[in-house]
């Protein structure tokens, strides 16, 4: 449902451009942070309707800070859905086993992306 607000969690400009102009002219409202230490920072301030985290991020990865979310009982229901360039099959399966609730490779593919936060959500 439009109108969420939304966590975006992405260290380089120009995939957090393109998220942001697809979600936002999809109705959404976009929190976002460069780091993993930010993403949950602002998760437990403002506790979106959904994480959308990379993996490789500077300071804590994109794994490490979703440990910390869900270790603190304000976040640990969000769902996280990991949003990586690590696309082989052995790194998917370590990004899910981490306990994500979805994944979706780099670069997105706009309809199946937003299909994917309309599903998680």
């Amino acid at each position: 449902m439009a109108g969420e607000l939304l966590l975006l969690v992405e260290d380089n400009d120009k995939n957090r451009k393109l998220v942001r102009d697809v979600l936002t002219v999809k109705g959404y409202r976009l929190l976002e942070a460069e780091t993993g230490e930010d993403g949950v920072r602002l998760a437990q301030e403002h506790h979106p309707a959904l994480v959308l985290m990379d993996i490789q991020l500077p300071g804590i990865n994109g794994i490490e800070a979703l440990r910390q979310l869900r270790a603190d009982s304000a976040t640990a229901a969000i769902p996280v859905i990991a949003v990586t360039a690590s696309a082989m099959t052995h790194d998917r399966q370590a990004i899910m086993a981490a306990g994500f609730d979805a994944y979706q490779s780099k670069p997105i593919s706009v309809r199946p992306f937003i299909d994917l936060v309309r599903e998680v959500l």
